[in-house]
């Protein structure tokens, strides 16, 4: 990893740790920078704000997550292991993060606030989520309406965000409510695609996909 990378990696690191331990508002870049041993401005090189740290903790989330889980998916090629497996390393990924999901969510729920997942600004994670999503489907055995097929991995991200949900106000130990939630929800989820292929099931399917698409337009 060149220095500038692990410059900001470090930065980011230490900025997630302040904000759960002080909170996200209490928590100042000067404080950041001073725990990070970088000068105010070599923080502020990498990261104009606080809202632009939290975006660089989502893009280093993503990268952990694609690095962790293609290994995954190179040796299985069932589409409910696939995305089972996905979506427990997301949860072991972000599992040390979990008391500032709790933090940062008042932030990132407000449609207008560029935390948004679905922001431009957090433009780049997502891609790189649904990218890892396109891959659960294209490495799999799964059968699907073709149609579908283009549209299912936004529609799976869209499940995950459901689970990033959850697991932001999960008070089970270890999160194991979530881990159920995935365990439970793969299952149905693999059997609602296998149907999409059956002809009398297609209308249904089509109407998802056009729905995501005009769900996906930008005004």
């Amino acid at each position: 990893m060149a220095k500038s990378e692990e410059t900001r990696s470090l930065i980011v690191t230490t900025a997630m740790r302040l904000f759960t331990e002080n909170g996200y508002d209490r928590t100042t870049m000067r404080a950041i920078a001073a725990e990070a041993g970088v000068s105010v401005g070599n923080a502020y090189y990498y990261f104009s704000s606080k809202e632009q740290l939290v975006q660089g903790f989502y893009d280093e989330i993503a990268r952990q997550h694609q690095a962790a889980a293609r290994p995954l998916l190179e040796s299985e090629t069932g589409f409910a292991a696939r995305l089972r497996a996905v979506l427990l390393c997301w949860l072991d990924i972000a599992e040390p993060y979990h008391r500032f999901g709790t933090q940062f969510f008042v932030n990132a729920a407000d449609p207008e606030s560029p935390l948004s997942p679905f922001s431009d600004d957090s433009s780049a994670a997502r891609k790189a989520s649904i990218g890892l999503m396109r891959e659960v489907v294209n490495g799999s055995d799964v059968k699907l309406d073709p149609e579908l097929r283009d549209q299912l991995p936004e529609l799976l991200w869209l499940g995950q965000m459901g689970v990033v949900l959850f697991w932001v106000h999960d008070r089970s130990p270890g999160t194991k409510r979530s881990r159920m939630l995935v365990e439970r929800s793969v299952p149905l989820i693999t059997r609602l695609a296998a149907l999409s292929r059956l002809r009398m099931f297609r209308p249904v399917s089509r109407e998802v996909v056009d729905l995501i698409r005009e769900l996906a337009k930008r005004d």
